[in-house]
């Protein structure tokens, strides 16, 4: 794994100075110091909240990575500390928010002292320096903000988590591989692969110089990282999701060696809200970081022929589980998915289907009285 970033630099905490000007309910707006860009100093916009602690404790945080068109979202900190958290959102793309945002997508303000601008920007920018790119500076934010919050005095630096919503669940998946101090990561669509199937694969990398694209993918695909990142990943998406296909998910969820959740719900939406509003984020988290109730677990699972199961653990009661499959061949992501209960026996904690005739893709889902789904790997048949 290339060693871009100095960890003993980028998690020592950084200077931090207020944002006067911005405002919103129960969180602290700020700048913090980032990495340099062309040899100058950058700040990074944020907002930062603190749950409500008794005298002495000390709260696990998450670290918040938005995607396209998004920016630092103040409403996204106060689910976090609703729940119990301290929570920093960051604009990752060098900009400020506007305020009210109105919705996603819209055009944000460039910061004078910004850092390089995001996503599909950076696959022009591969003969510059390292340090000058944008993913560089996306993750060193994302090392600062940890830094961050570990030298808060009512935060537990050793019960820091991180996740990310579409380009923010790429970051989330290099994040993981690359600061071993965190202890449960959460990427929500975003994965690796890029290069393999995906949005940019297929209408934006064929416009670009293949020279170009070859050093993009070989220096920031998550899949570069993933084998390093030793942590509880949880892989939240849904079977369409337009711009990671679920064949470049599994190849990216295979890598990490650590423990593995998929919660992969049919037709799920992209987006932000979409995406944060997910019910297992939360409980992932809690688990890992609070003391909280898991998810369930499957522990083994298989196919054979046209039957497909599942053994699992749960200590919240499993109310329903299904089979979802699909018939359809072609692009990923226009596939319709069907799904069919399949049959729970909780004296042996296990799950059999009959999987349909002519199914191309299967897999199985638990979902738990909680409204919380946990699914196994897919089956390409």
């Amino acid at each position: 794994m290339p060693a871009f970033w100095d960890l003993t630099v980028l998690t020592a905490a950084p200077s931090v100075w207020p944002a006067e000007r911005f405002t919103a309910p129960d969180v602290q707006a700020l700048f913090f110091e980032n990495a340099p860009f062309h040899n100058r100093p950058t700040r990074v916009f944020a907002w930062m909240g603190l749950p409500k602690t008794r005298p002495g404790q000390k709260s696990p945080a998450m670290i918040l990575l938005h995607g396209g068109g998004g920016t630092a979202f103040d409403e996204w900190v106060r689910i976090w500390t609703r729940r119990g958290y301290a929570a920093i959102a960051m604009d990752l793309c060098g900009c400020i928010p506007e305020q009210p945002i109105v919705q996603d997508g819209a055009t944000h303000h460039r910061l004078h002292d910004g850092g390089p601008a995001g996503w599909d920007d950076s696959f022009d920018k591969t003969d510059e320096p390292v340090e000058d790119q944008w993913t560089y500076h996306a993750v060193a934010a994302a090392l600062r903000a940890y830094a961050l919050l570990a030298a808060h005095p009512t935060i537990d630096g050793a019960r820091v988590g991180v996740t990310g919503i579409s380009w923010g669940g790429y970051l989330t998946a290099i994040v993981a591989g690359v600061n071993p101090r965190l202890k449960c990561a959460v990427p929500v669509y975003g994965c690796g692969f890029l290069g393999h199937n995906s949005h940019w694969n297929d209408l934006v990398f064929p416009s670009k110089d293949a020279r170009s694209i070859k050093r993009w993918l070989q220096l920031w695909d998550p899949s570069v990282y993933l084998p390093n990142a030793n942590l509880p990943i949880c892989w939240v998406t849904g079977t369409n999701d337009f711009a990671y296909p679920m064949d470049s998910l599994q190849k990216s969820y295979q890598l990490p060696p650590g423990e593995r959740t998929l919660c992969i719900r049919p037709e799920m939406a992209h987006g932000h809200e979409p995406g944060w509003r997910a019910p297992e984020i939360g409980i992932f988290a809690d688990a890992h970081l609070n003391n909280g109730q898991p998810l369930p677990r499957i522990t083994s699972y298989g196919h054979s022929d046209n039957h497909l199961w599942l053994e699992y653990q749960s200590s919240s009661p499993v109310t329903k589980a299904e089979i979802i499959f699909t018939r359809a061949c072609g692009q990923w992501q226009d596939r319709k998915y069907n799904t069919t209960p399949a049959v729970i026996n909780p004296s042996t904690c296990r799950v059999d289907a009959i999987i349909p005739a002519k199914t191309t893709i299967c897999y199985l889902n638990l979902t738990d009285e909680r409204g919380c789904i946990v699914s196994t790997p897919h089956f390409e048949l």
